[in-house]
């Protein structure tokens, strides 16, 4: 969605152009409000609301983040138990 945005905001714009449009967007303050309307609107439309969904995206954010916290980890054993088997340890 956001991408379908930025793109017809571009479409009209000649080559030379595009950048002046984009710098102000990398700026921390663009940033900055641009993801407390993030949350103004996840609050309006999941909190407000009760829904179901603010409990699954806590749920499942949260797997997905301790999957990716504990990834690094379980390839270092791995790839210790592959070596242990071709050099016959443990």
């Amino acid at each position: 969605m956001a991408m379908r945005k930025f793109y017809s905001e571009i479409k009209g714009l000649k080559v030379k152009e595009v950048p002046n449009h984009v710098k102000p967007m990398l700026s921390t303050n663009y940033s900055k409000n641009e993801f407390q309307r993030w949350l103004d609107n996840y609050h309006a439309k999941y909190i407000q609301t009760n829904s179901i969904d603010l409990p699954y995206h806590v749920c499942f954010g949260g797997m997905a983040f301790s999957y990716m916290v504990a990834l690094p980890e379980e390839r270092c054993h791995l790839k210790h138990q592959e070596h242990a088997k071709e050099h016959g340890g443990h």
